[in-house]
């Protein structure tokens, strides 16, 4: 088991239980995962490495570690925003090649992408309006969110505090 705990401004707000759960739906893939993370003080391996494996590049197939801190954020945001409903996943880990090809068609992709880092994620909560989504995580100042309400997702990652729509 890793152990580890993440600490930001505003986790005092919301206590992250004794045991992590999340539950996802991969919108490209209609995969879904409900997997407990953490539990007893410590980080699963076993189901990290199955979120890495749901969470992985889509296109290429390619399997990256995820940023643990990223799925402490999830719970975060979920538990702030009184859900336990299933985050829908438009992308998380992106390979570089995957990353390029998209920076390529979009001013919307960074060629540094926080994916390639599997420190980013794209989501929407089905049961929340966006723009709620988006206030909370800001409110959460755990790193970067942005703001993509023509695409319908909400982008957070683990990088510095910053936003953009």
């Amino acid at each position: 088991m890793i152990a580890c705990a993440a600490v930001w401004p505003a986790a005092a707000k919301t206590r992250i239980s004794d045991r992590r759960r999340l539950s996802f739906v991969n919108l490209h893939t209609d995969e879904s995962l409900d997997v407990i993370y953490w539990a007893d003080g410590s980080y699963e391996p076993g189901a990290l490495r199955q979120i890495d494996h749901f969470l992985r590049d889509f296109r290429s197939g390619d399997v990256h570690r995820i940023d643990p801190q990223l799925l402490d954020l999830l719970v975060q945001l979920r538990a702030r925003l009184h859900t336990t409903a299933p985050i829908h996943v438009i992308s998380g880990y992106r390979s570089p090649a995957t990353n390029a090809m998209l920076a390529s068609y979009s001013d919307g992709v960074a060629s540094g992408s926080l994916h390639m880092d599997g420190m980013a994620i794209d989501i929407r909560l089905p049961t929340r309006a966006l723009r709620q989504v988006q206030r909370v995580a800001l409110d959460l100042e755990a790193g970067g969110v942005g703001y993509y309400p023509r695409s319908d997702f909400v982008h957070v990652d683990t990088g510095r505090v910053r936003h953009w729509s």
